[in-house]
């Protein structure tokens, strides 16, 4: 047997950004990757009206995904998965897009399912958090969907996906320069009836909030940033959200990005995501949730990691 060591990785491709993250999987910690490496992206930019990415679109694309894999087969990975989230996924070129990106590139991106992004969201909270934390109602909220995931165990009892994302929800919903107080009310009594429709009547645990809009919330709401390999406990109370979402909502995308948490990339969708937030905290009767700096790339990479154990037999990518 040779001494080569056994590397895992895993190339996230999605609206903002192509992340590269490889761990040692006998000596390596999520919280000490051997690499992390981040190609900025803007597939939102790259999306026409009719849905569609554009030429510019895909040879960024194209680009970013090359780079990684040099870097990865450079970091001498013995098994990586990348995959592509919503934005290139729902694309109405979505196919032939990851066509392209697989002849040009040579890395072919595979797509998670919505319950497997709400599986993955949950072990990555579990892990975080520790099995001393007890129940866990664990919920995600991207560009496109919003993952729920609730239990106690090693996997989620419950796990479901919607199409109520940030990005989605400013397109069809708030793409406005200021949303009046009539279309949030309308749009806050959809999303809880989206939720409801999924939500078990009964649903325990402690509420935790991954992804980068429960962060830059948490951040505008006045909690400490996240400090590089640390776990430095931050909370986002129901209130303080409820008062964070009149600041976004009168202001330009370009004033948003001004305020505390919000990064220029994301401002235009961060009042959608303050929007469908309030909602799942709402509709799951959750004052505080905790938020978590792990999410569905930081779970699959555990599945990587633990695949000797049975989480790892569980993978989906297609």
């Amino acid at each position: 047997m040779s001494g080569r060591p056994e590397r895992v990785g895993v190339l996230d491709v999605g609206c903002f950004s192509a992340q590269l993250v490889v761990v040692d999987r006998a000596r390596g910690s999520l919280l000490h990757p051997e690499l992390s490496h981040k190609v900025r992206l803007r597939m939102d930019r790259a999306l026409d009206d009719r849905g569609r990415i554009s030429k510019a679109g895909v040879d960024e694309l194209v680009a970013a995904v090359r780079q990684a894999r040099r870097l990865a087969d450079q970091a001498e990975v013995t098994t990586l998965v990348p995959f592509a989230t919503s934005v290139i996924r729902d694309a109405v070129n979505g196919a032939d897009v990851m066509e392209q990106v697989a002849a040009r590139a040579g890395v072919g991106l595979g797509v998670l399912s919505g319950p497997e992004e709400a599986r993955l969201s949950y072990l990555a909270a579990r892990r975080w958090f520790g099995w001393s934390a007890g129940p866990l109602v664990v919920m995600d909220v991207g560009g496109g969907t919003v993952e729920i995931a609730a239990g106690e165990a090693e996997t989620p009892e419950f796990a479901r996906s919607l199409p109520i994302g940030a990005r989605t929800l400013t397109r069809e919903w708030l793409d406005d320069v200021a949303a009046s107080p009539r279309r949030l009310r309308d749009l806050r009594s959809h999303l809880t009836k989206r939720i409801e429709d999924v939500l078990p009547p009964e649903i325990a645990g402690r509420a935790v909030g991954c992804s980068k809009v429960f962060e830059q919330l948490a951040r505008l709401a006045g909690a400490r940033p996240q400090r590089d390999g640390l776990s430095v406990p931050r909370h986002l109370t129901l209130d303080d959200l409820r008062a964070c979402i009149p600041r976004l909502a009168s202001r330009t995308a370009r004033q948003r990005a001004r305020l505390p948490g919000i990064s220029a990339h994301r401002a235009r969708q961060s009042l959608a995501g303050a929007v469908v937030a309030e909602a799942l905290m709402s509709t799951a009767n959750r004052d505080v949730v905790e938020i978590c700096p792990w999410s569905t790339r930081e779970g699959l990479l555990l599945s990587l990691i633990e695949r000797h154990d049975r989480a790892g037999d569980r993978i989906r990518v297609a």
